[in-house]
């Protein structure tokens, strides 16, 4: 299955809802794409929510890594919502965890932006 993504705004908050699998190929060029859309257009933002996100591989983690790099040095922030759990336990074992500011819940995540 491949990956989708619907952009939304939630209170000056571009949240990306993703869906399928993140992989190498199409799904991280996608939300590379995605993501640097964004950002070329001044959004400073940006919201992933994983929650429907089944697979992640090394190639998918690479992306969140680079789109997070991006992302900041353009000055922009990017926070992750709703870990399925195979892609919590994949950011742990690879202690990306840390990296990432993650969020259970949109209304905090979109709050943390303020």
């Amino acid at each position: 299955m491949a990956l989708s993504i619907a952009s939304r705004a939630v209170d000056g908050v571009t949240v990306l809802d993703l869906s399928g699998r993140i992989t190498l190929g199409e799904g991280s060029v996608q939300l590379r794409d995605a993501i640097r859309d964004l950002i070329s257009k001044g959004q400073k933002n940006i919201l992933l929510n994983l929650g429907e996100v089944n697979y992640i591989d090394s190639s998918g983690l690479g992306e969140l890594v680079s789109a997070y790099t991006t992302a900041k040095n353009q000055g922009a922030g990017l926070k992750l919502l709703n870990l399925t759990k195979k892609v919590k336990d994949v950011l742990q074992l690879t202690k990306l965890y840390t990296v990432f500011d993650i969020y259970d819940d949109e209304a905090s995540a979109v709050g943390s932006y303020k």
